[in-house]
């Protein structure tokens, strides 16, 4: 089961993280989402622990919780929807047409 997390000091590593995680069962993978430009991390994650049992003891026992001064959130992550058209952004053409001069 993936667990999402939010309101994460931004102080808490990963390492700390699959430790308390860990003691509600085994952590699969753990990945605290960070900025692209600074490395910082942006205040939450995911985790996945593979006994869907002590996932949602974690869930349960953890959100709501206070974490180094932080209220935190965690939830069963929800799979993104896929809404199947090309991903956004990129260049845009100029829509005006260019008149030839002869």
């Amino acid at each position: 089961m993936k667990i999402f997390i939010t309101g994460l000091p931004l102080e808490v590593g990963e390492d700390e993280l699959t430790a308390v995680f860990g003691d509600f069962g085994q952590v699969k993978s753990l990945r605290i989402i960070k900025d692209r430009e600074t490395g910082q991390s942006r205040g939450f994650g995911f985790v996945e622990m593979p006994v869907e049992e002590e996932a949602k003891e974690a869930i349960k026992r953890m959100n709501g919780g206070d974490y180094n001064g932080n209220r935190i959130k965690v939830a069963e992550a929800q799979e993104k929807p896929n809404t199947g058209g090309a991903g956004g952004g990129g260049f845009k053409r100029n829509n005006r047409t260019e008149k030839a001069i002869n």
